[in-house]
């Protein structure tokens, strides 16, 4: 047996034989006292206020209430506090749920995970984190889900593009990191990514990097065609591409003096051929292109705990919003990606469809409102109409028995005469 497969084989007997933790859990099921376990940063004195909202729409009014933004155009920062782990040789898991019920144009729906050691009375956009991740909205072209690890001291983005959801209702994030450096995205527990994070992140140099001694030889020929040496160009070949219109006559009122020397104007000619080229053929000496070798890179060094973190203590909610409304659930940090699933489907999953079913329920009544209100409005106006064509005909009476009174006063006065 391979070191590489008594590798794999220690790694999975770990992750079998490893004890299931929460580390953190918060689903906002005790009213108000959520207000002694979040903190808001004080760094700035104009953070936008979070409260506790199940929104408009919901599966549960109780179960579906969740920290939600509430002030338009503003930067956000809270978090909570936890007892403080690492990750070593062991899953983390990440979960929490996102509902953008505001059809959000621009904003966060993203956390950060930090060391223990942040003061959380003073986090925010520069705070060192761990990791963060969540969906990101802004415009019709950033649809993305972040996925970025602090490694070394530095922030690395994840190179794949992970689309997020776009719609009102809520939504399941999860991120799962493995101690064999490994990852696996699932949005409503199903996954939508997956991979390695050497190779998905720009966390180490390249294995392989091309080799500074080696050059292209001289005469190494890369032109797949060449042109036929004995390919000649015909001699009638060249025809100039314009010519004085044949069929032109000058005008018989041109005047010379007056209008100068009359040319005829100039047309296509039609026996131009173009550029002569010769033909291609293949070329003898072809090598084919010439690939620069590559050597092993004095630079880089293996990493087998890419996935580490030696502290993990504080959650936090770090974002701005142009249009506020998001609602954050169901956080869950854990190291079992099990638990996490099963967690996600009691949560999110026992709410999803009746929050959709209300949701669909609002929008028809307010389809029937406006058609209502579109009707009403539609037999007021035609009411308005008959009575305008009413007062309309009543004038006409009125003008016309006037003229018959006239009438016959006139025709009166006549007589009398």
């Amino acid at each position: 047996m391979t070191a590489l497969s008594l590798l794999f084989m220690a790694v999975s007997v770990a992750l079998i034989t490893a004890e299931s933790n929460v580390y953190f859990r918060e689903q906002f099921e005790d009213g108000d006292s959520w207000r002694s376990r979040w903190v808001e940063s004080k760094h700035k004195t104009d953070y936008g206020k979070f409260v506790l909202s199940a929104g408009k729409f919901y599966g549960d009014a109780e179960k579906d209430k969740g920290l939600q933004t509430s002030q338009d155009a503003h930067f956000y920062a809270m978090s909570a506090r936890f007892g403080d782990f690492n990750n070593k040789d062991q899953p983390l898991v990440i979960q929490f749920s996102v509902k953008h019920e505001q059809n959000i144009d621009c904003g966060g729906g993203y956390i950060k995970l930090f060391p223990s050691d942040l003061n959380q009375e003073d986090m925010h956009g520069d705070s060192t984190y761990n990791i963060m991740f969540g969906p990101d909205i802004c415009g019709p072209g950033t649809k993305k889900v972040h996925v970025i690890f602090n490694y070394k001291g530095k922030n690395h983005l994840i190179n794949k593009d992970i689309r997020c959801k776009d719609d009102e209702y809520s939504h399941l994030y999860t991120l799962i990191v493995n101690p064999d450096n490994t990852y696996e995205v699932k949005i409503d527990n199903k996954k939508v990514e997956s991979g390695s994070l050497e190779e998905d992140w720009d966390f180490l140099p390249s294995k392989k990097i091309k080799d500074p001694e080696a050059k292209k030889p001289e005469d190494w020929d890369e032109r797949e065609k060449i042109d036929d040496p004995e390919d000649q160009k015909p001699e009638e070949w060249d025809k100039p591409e314009n010519i004085p219109d044949p069929d032109a006559k000058k005008p018989d009122d041109w005047d010379e003096e007056m209008d100068g020397e009359w040319e005829p104007p100039m047309v296509t000619n039609p026996d131009y051929k173009g550029e002569w080229k010769p033909r291609q053929i293949d070329n003898p000496a072809y090598k084919g292109k010439w690939v620069h070798p590559e050597i092993d890179n004095p630079e880089y060094t293996a990493d087998s705990e890419i996935y580490k973190y030696d502290s993990i203590g504080v959650i936090g909610l770090d974002l701005w919003q142009v249009k506020s409304g998001t609602i954050f659930d169901n956080f869950l940090i854990t190291n079992d990606p099990k638990l996490a699933e099963e967690v996600g489907t009691e949560t999110w999953g026992a709410t999803k469809d009746a929050e959709k079913k209300m949701k669909e329920s609002q929008e028809e009544e307010d389809r029937k409102k406006h058609d209502e209100e579109e009707k009403s409005r539609k037999e007021e106006a035609k009411e308005e109409e008959e009575e305008e064509k009413e007062e309309e005909d009543e004038e006409e009476e009125e003008e016309e028995e006037e003229e018959d009174e006239e009438e016959e006063t006139d025709s009166k006065l006549k007589d009398e005469l």
